[in-house]
Formats: C-alpha cells, sequence, structure tokens
C-alpha cells in the first residue's frame, strides 16, 4: 500500500503536482471515484476523527483503494497528463477502473464492500472470535 501510493505521489510530482493540497483533491477524486464516497463521507461512516482512513479500512475496501491509486499511476504513465484538471481526469479514470472490481464483488456476494467497518471494530470481532474458539476448547 505504502510503495503503489509513493509511485502515485512521484507520478503526480512529474506531471506537476507539487501541492499538498492538489494531492489532497486527487486523492479524494480517486476515492470518490471507486467508492462512490468522498474522503470526508468515508471517514464520516467509519466514525473516524483524526484516524488515518487507509489504516480503518477492510482487506477488499483496501485491495480496491490500492487498484484504484496504481490503475491512475499507470492512466498517468500512457495519457501524460498536463495541468491540475487532466490530473483530476486521470485521477478519476483510475478509480472508476476499481470501482468496477467494486461493483462486480458485490454482484457476487450480495454484501457491500464500503462499509462502517473500522480498526476498533474489527479488533473487537477478532478478540470475541478468540474467547468464542476459548469457550468452546474449554468444553471440549
Amino acid at each position: 500500500s505504502i510503495e503503489v501510493r509513493k509511485e502515485l505521489t512521484d507520478e503526480w510530482k512529474e506531471r506537476g503536482m507539487k501541492k499538498e493540497q492538489d494531492y489532497a483533491i486527487l486523492t479524494d477524486e480517486i476515492t470518490k471515484a471507486w467508492s462512490d464516497k468522498s474522503v470526508k463521507q468515508y471517514k464520516n461512516l467509519k466514525n473516524l476523527k483524526k484516524e488515518n482512513l487507509r489504516d480503518n479500512m477492510t482487506n477488499l475496501e483496501l485491495v480496491l483503494n490500492m487498484l484504484a491509486e496504481a490503475s491512475t499511476s499507470e492512466i498517468s504513465k500512457k495519457q501524460k497528463p498536463e495541468g491540475f484538471e487532466e490530473n483530476v481526469i486521470v485521477a478519476r479514470k483510475g478509480g472508476y477502473a476499481a470501482r468496477q472490481a467494486r461493483v462486480e464483488i458485490e454482484k457476487q456476494t450480495g454484501d457491500s464492500i464500503v462499509s462502517p467497518v473500522n480498526a476498533k471494530t474489527l479488533i473487537a470481532d477478532k478478540e470475541k472470535n478468540l474467547l468464542d474458539q476459548t469457550d468452546k476448547d474449554d468444553e471440549e
């Protein structure tokens, strides 16, 4: 995830995007394209305040986010966007590639991938599963 993100920010630098604000806007465009939510909406869904969104994604959310970022990097390398607006278009294209994967997985499973599950929820579920398993072992 870190490597994919670094490759993307390096590509954006190559294309003249140097401001943190540009990165934030482009990241938001990628996120909206694949998840149908802005970063702010996504953080609200997961009940996050200052926590990092990536650190609170499920495995599938993280994989799709990485796919969106990697796709954006590849499209940018081929299309060589110039200026902020062209980079926004490429960011949306990269996000849309991951959106197609998300929609297909949701169709096949019947479950929404974009979910309110966060790190606290995941840890609580793991602890509960461990306790349940310990109880079963004690009964045997």
